[in-house]
């Protein structure tokens, strides 16, 4: 990755290589509480997200993972209030601090802060940006709607975060997307997410369909915008080896339930929910016995077939396959907390399993690595799944 940490300089806006300020300074706390959202099926709602509480933490990034079909995107869509039929959201907020609680908002209002305010990387960059306009064209149409009184400013700053990312931003503006590659393509579009300088940045699958390679690269990038620009961010994703690399603070979904959140380091070393265990333990290890990583067994649920009472990890939880206890049949388990941290999870037996086979995170630990101080690991085929949840 070329260039330094940028940061706005006093006169003219632009961004200059400078020594980021701490990201806290300026960066707003979301409070997500009771979140969800339904889907109409054969006139049924149905939760693909179910009464979520989660806080993004100013100035942090939060990894918020699972399986495809978990409820992700889902999720990540509903922080900007763009949920589309037939799915709705039904209940909860998501207050962003010195914005407010985004679903009480009007079309208009929520155009203006989409962009502006919180920026968004959609899945699959190739399928959001307009083939039929070249790259500096869309800038423009990107400024014009949000009433950008500079538009050559703008367009100066854009070139100028493409640089940072190591882009030729000359060639970049006068392009067509399907002349860029899929690595150039999703720095592209992190560049659109960032140049009306968001606080809020949510990235949805960043890393989904690209090489090794440019995946380390992409997220040298994230690390380095979120430090240099004070964001918040929420990065989506399938790949928990992803979230090692790079979060503070890890959320982990299952058919739309939250069932653990805490420190990146405590939950790697330390998962307490089998979910977590089981995503963990299909990680490939980068030393050691390669056998060792285990795909999870069974099929992650549907709509239509997830449980609506008791655990709904309990079909392919080892504990449950084991024992067969009543409660996790009957009971839906809290969210309570564990280990040392803030950790919480929900499950009934937090505690209980030895998780002696769940080391393949914690046994690469490399202290010269950034983020948490874990290596990279390659996404595993196990937890790969569909490029849309």
């Amino acid at each position: 990755m070329k260039g330094e940490p940028m940061t706005t300089t006093p006169r003219t806006g632009r961004q200059a290589p400078s020594t980021p300020p701490s990201a806290t300074d300026a960066a707003p706390g979301v409070e997500i509480r009771d979140l969800t959202v339904a889907y109409a099926v054969n006139q049924t709602l149905l939760p693909a997200v179910h009464h979520v509480s989660l806080t993004l933490e100013p100035g942090t990034i939060t990894g918020l993972v699972g399986e495809s079909g978990s409820g992700k995107s889902t999720l990540a869509m509903a922080t900007v209030n763009a949920v589309q039929p037939p799915g709705r959201i039904t209940e909860g907020s998501i207050d962003i601090e010195g914005i407010g609680d985004v679903l009480t908002f009007d079309r208009k209002r929520l155009n203006t802060i989409r962009g502006a305010q919180i920026g968004y990387v959609f899945q699959a960059a190739q399928n959001s940006l307009n083939p039929l306009e070249k790259i500096g064209r869309q800038v423009l149409d990107l400024g014009r709607s949000h009433k950008v009184g500079d538009l050559k400013e703008l367009l100066h700053f854009f070139s100028d975060i493409l640089t940072h990312m190591g882009l030729p931003a000359k060639r970049i503006l006068t392009s067509y997307q399907h002349q860029l590659s899929g690595g150039m393509r999703q720095r592209v579009e992190i560049a659109f997410a960032l140049v009306l300088r968001p606080h809020v940045l949510v990235l949805d699958e960043p890393t989904t369909a690209l090489d090794m390679i440019t995946q380390a690269n992409i997220l040298d990038i994230i690390r380095s915008v979120h430090r240099s620009q004070g964001l918040t961010t929420l990065l989506v994703t399938h790949d928990i080896g992803v979230v090692a690399d790079i979060a503070d603070r890890i959320a982990v979904l299952y058919g739309g339930h939250l069932v653990e959140v805490g420190d990146t380091v405590e939950i790697l070393q330390h998962p307490a929910h089998p979910y977590t265990r089981g995503l963990i333990q299909a990680l490939p290890r980068l030393t050691g016995d390669i056998a060792a990583a285990r795909p999870l067994a069974g099929r992650p649920p549907t709509l239509t077939t997830i449980a609506r009472k008791g655990c709904i990890f309990r079909d392919r939880c080892p504990i449950f396959l084991r024992d067969h206890p009543a409660r996790c049949e009957e009971q839906t388990p809290p969210m309570r907390e564990h280990g040392s941290s803030s950790g919480l999870a929900a499950c009934h037996f937090i505690g209980t399993e030895d998780g002696s086979a769940v080391t393949a995170v914690a046994t690469v630990h490399d202290s010269t690595a950034g983020g948490t101080g874990f290596r990279r690991i390659p996404p595993s085929p196990a937890v790969q799944g569909h490029p849309h949840d």
